[in-house]
Order: structure tokens, then sequence, then C-alpha cells
């Protein structure tokens, strides 16, 4: 007869097993991603890994801290992304960047109305799968409000592929030396002390507040409100090196993904055809959008395009750096407005849809 600890013994190789296996995948599905030139490949690529694991029995949970802290810490890296210039554009041309923001809002919310109205999704998914903000914010928001996460995950990922492929296709006809191609990881950068040291500050003492304050998703706006209020107002540098981007991001696609079943899989492919129309459906909006700012306002094409592209705001970011005669500093302001305003009012344009669809 077996010692009375086998059991547990046996339980403890079998999250091992299962944690192993879960790293493995994700090493392999984010190379894959690497090497296709996708973006998002370090979130992605481990969020696949897990549904994979999720829809065939895996049991391991990522641990509540650990998912905290990685929100935390793209909270940090939201708020180092917002600079005093590309607030000083926006405000420059506020009116016409608030017309195109505003704009982008309402197709997407009409889209998530259409979406949920014809209960393709339901409730507020289909508006939190619909934002045009940035994927990993409009992910860890939806949750506290009431939205199946694992859906808008799939919405919101799957637009980011359709967009930057798009974008990147788009940027290398039109400029034909662009020579769009991401940046090389420094995985192991020299360590700013003062600024790394202020980065972690940010996340602990953001995510804290943002738990004291019971904020919708406090972890990651919490350090999103206190780390723009300290790099825009009073100059603190921050520091996100790739390794810690890179378990923040693998922490936050496991947890997502290991919650998948079979039967939301089913649900998501069974659906495929209508999402994939309406992420076609903003892009062609977006589209009509950047011809207006070229044609009436003289904006050139592919600073408009780029700069009314919906989502994967780094990625875009990438493709205009990378593309010659493109305004960065127009794309960023507008992007990173539009990003902003979907933060600050998506939980109020979600309950509107919510309820205008229940009516």
């Amino acid at each position: 007869m077996g010692s009375p600890g086998h059991p547990q013994r046996l339980g403890k190789w079998r999250r091992a097993a299962q944690w192993t296996s879960l790293l493995v995948l994700s090493s392999l599905f984010a190379a894959a991603l690497e090497v296709a030139d996708l973006p998002a490949a370090l979130l992605i690529g481990p969020m696949l890994a897990a549904i994979v694991a999720g829809t065939n029995g895996a049991t391991v949970r990522v641990p509540r801290p650990l998912f905290g802290g990685a929100q935390a810490v793209v909270g940090c890296l939201v708020a180092a992304s917002i600079s005093i210039d590309i607030l000083a554009t926006f405000a420059d041309d506020w009116p016409l960047a608030t017309g195109v923001v505003v704009a982008t809002l309402a197709a997407s919310s009409f889209l998530g109305w259409f979406v949920s109205r014809y209960k393709v999704l339901p409730g507020t998914t289909a508006v939190w799968g619909s934002a045009p903000g940035g994927a990993t914010a409009m992910v860890l928001m939806a949750g506290a409000f009431g939205a199946d996460v694992r859906l808008v995950a799939f919405m919101q990922y799957l637009r980011v592929i359709m967009v930057s492929v798009a974008a990147a296709s788009i940027a290398r006809m039109w400029v034909a030396t662009s020579g769009v191609v991401a940046p090389s990881h420094v995985w192991f950068p020299a360590i700013d002390w003062s600024a790394f040291g202020a980065t972690i500050a940010i996340a602990v003492a953001g995510g804290y507040v943002g738990w004291l304050c019971r904020l919708p998703s406090p972890y990651f706006l919490g350090a999103v409100i206190l780390g723009g209020v300290l790099h825009i107002g009073f100059s603190i540098p921050m520091q996100l090196p790739e390794w810690l981007l890179a378990v923040s991001y693998m922490m936050i696609g496991w947890a997502i993904g290991l919650n998948f079943t079979s039967a939301i899989l089913r649900h998501a492919v069974r659906a495929l055809p209508q999402i994939i129309g309406s992420i076609l459906a903003l892009m062609a909006f977006c589209g009509g959008l950047a011809w207006l700012l070229s044609h009436q306002l003289g904006v050139d094409p592919l600073t408009a395009y780029l700069a009314t592209s919906p989502g994967g705001l780094d990625s875009v970011a990438i493709i205009a750096a990378a593309s010659d005669g493109v305004d960065l500093s127009f794309v960023m302001a507008l992007q990173s407005s539009r990003l902003l305003i979907v933060l600050a009012f998506g939980p109020l344009l979600a309950r509107f849809v919510s309820r205008w669809v229940r009516q």
C-alpha cells in the first residue's frame, strides 16, 4: 500500500509536467510567430499554448499575484509610452484628433452592438472585443465589466494580427524602400537601476492604490494612472527590459488561455465569420477616415492610414518609424489619444451599448 504522501507527490509531478509542457509549447508558438513577423508574438504564443492545454484538461492556473503583477507591468508600459511630444502634437491638432477618435469609437461601438444584437457573442463581450484601443489593455479591463475575457482576447488579437499585416503590406507597397522590420530584441539590456527601480515601485504602488480605490482592473489602471502622472508630470524615467515584458505577457497569455474550454473554443470558431466581418468593416471605416484626412486636409496618405489604423499601437509604431516620409508624431498622437479615450470612456460605452442591446 502506498504511503499517505504518494497522491500528493503524484499531484506535484503532474503539475510540474503541465507547467513544463506549457512553457515548451509557449516557446515554440512564440518563436513561430516571431519568425512569421506577426505582432504580439510574446503574448499570443503563450495564449495559444494555454488554449491547447486548457482545452485538453490542464488543471494548473496562474497564481493571482503573478497575474496582478503582470497587469501592473503592462500598465507601466502604457504610461511610459505617453510623452510630452505626443501630448503637444495632440494639443496642436486636437479638433482633428478628437473627431477621428470619436468617429472610430462610434463605429466600433456600433459593430459591437450589431454582433451582440444578433447573439453572436454574449453581453458586453462584443463591445470590448471591438474596442479599438490597445488589445492587452482592453482584455484586462473587459473582465472587470462582465465580458467574457476569453472571447474578447480572441477578437482583439485576431484584429491585431489582421490590422498589422494589412498596415505592413500597405507600407511596403506605398514606400518601396520602407524596410518595415521590427527592431531586434535586446533581452538583457544594461539595467538603469534608478529607472528600473522606479518602474517596479510604480507597478507595486499603482497596483495597490488601484486595489484600494476599487478601480476596475485595479492593477493595470492603477499603474497607468500613477505611472502617467509621474512620467509626464515629474519626468520620472522608466525602464521595462524585454525579459520583464516577456514574462508579463506570458503570464497574461496563460491566464487567459488556460480558462478556455472546448465549448468556448467551439463557440469562438462558430462565430469566426461574423468576427472577421466586423474586423474588416472597422478596417474599411478607418480606411475611409484616412482617405478624408488625406484628401480634405492634405495629410500624407500613409501617415493618415497608420494614424487611423484600428489597433496594434506598438506594431503600428514600428511600421511608421520604418517608413520614409511618415509623420511619426502625428501617428502616435492619434493612436495614443484613442487608447487613453477608450480607457477613460470604454466602461461607459460598454454599459450604454449593452443596455441598448437589451432594449
